[in-house]
């Protein structure tokens, strides 16, 4: 079952570069143990919330304000991402959050050289929005997503503590990316419920985490009747408190209701997880089967941020 799994052709469309950095990497980059750089990258056990996991980025973020170890990094996540059979990935991360000395051009230009030197899987990135950013920081985000939109550049999200921050916040900032034509993912839904109408009526076709609706018919059939894809991260879930037990994840319950759903890892090193480990613990613990995530793979295309060209090109891939 486990070749099975890693054999399996696989979509990402959920992991974030800063919170994927590989601790082996990172030591080499750093010249700092790897023993000590894994305790300040990865989520300890006894993690108590969403604050306390974003705190674990902190580490990462400063290593990537450099144009060298930003290329190396991306390089490198492209090549664990294909080791592990995905054949398309679209990552996140924010130019506001790397930028030290570097431009937002020059931080997206120098992310794309790294991925394109790895071929056999597609990489598009996303820029996030930050919540508790300004709307300047926010604004020039949007305009660089614009710039290299359709070349290399897929889209936008808008990542960052829900709690604190509501996305209401920040409506005016997606009526001017739908204005732009600039596809956008929301993330919400992964503490609480409340930002997820209003993602829906900003006109978001996917959303990040999502998985607060369960327990709410009403939200459950707005996200249906808007053919809405839940980008669902498990593990990441349990470790941020979303839910207590990886057994008491509604993902399984989602997908029998009928919601369209694709599994994700959200952040490899934070959370210390593969996309390949992530199949292997859902089929461990729920009723899942191979052929249910092959059709979870197949659907996520539509949702990816690409051309018809492109998605019929990475269906036929799939289905090899």
């Amino acid at each position: 079952m486990d070749s099975d799994i890693k054999k399996l052709k696989k979509i990402e469309l959920h992991v974030h570069l800063d919170g994927s950095v590989s601790p082996k990497l990172a030591s080499t980059l750093s010249k700092i143990d790897e023993r000590v750089v894994r305790s300040k990258m990865e989520v300890s056990k006894n993690n108590s919330n969403l604050s306390d996991y974003l705190k674990k980025f902190e580490f990462s973020i400063n290593l990537l304000k450099s144009k060298k170890n930003l290329q190396e990094v991306a390089y490198n996540l492209a090549l664990r991402l294909r080791s592990d059979n995905i054949i398309y990935a679209e990552v996140r991360f924010a130019p506001l959050l790397l930028k030290g000395n570097l431009s937002y051009d020059t931080i997206v230009e120098t992310v794309l050289d790294g991925v394109r030197k790895v071929k056999g899987i597609k990489i598009n990135l996303l820029l996030c929005l930050m919540r508790g950013a300004s709307y300047e920081e926010n604004l020039k985000t949007i305009l660089t997503a614009k710039k290299y939109l359709n070349q290399g550049v897929g889209g936008i999200d808008l990542a960052g503590d829900e709690k604190k921050y509501p996305l209401s916040d920040y409506k005016k900032l997606f009526e001017l990316a739908r204005i732009l034509k600039i596809p956008f993912t929301i993330h919400a839904g992964e503490d609480s419920p409340r930002d997820i109408e209003l993602a829906i009526k900003l006109g978001a076709k996917r959303i990040g985490h999502g998985v607060k609706i369960i327990g709410n018919p009403e939200l459950i059939k707005k996200v249906k009747d808007n053919n809405i894809l839940l980008e669902v991260c498990p593990t990441s879930n349990i470790q941020t408190k979303a839910f207590l037990e990886y057994k008491e994840h509604p993902i399984y319950k989602l997908y029998k209701e009928g919601v369209n759903l694709l599994v994700n890892t959200d952040n490899m090193t934070v959370s210390r997880i593969t996309l390949s480990e992530e199949y292997k613990k859902l089929l461990k613990t729920f009723p899942f089967t191979i052929e249910d995530f092959k059709k979870i793979n197949r659907n996520a295309l539509n949702y990816a941020f690409l051309s018809s060209k492109e998605k019929l090109e990475l269906l036929e891939e799939l289905k090899k």
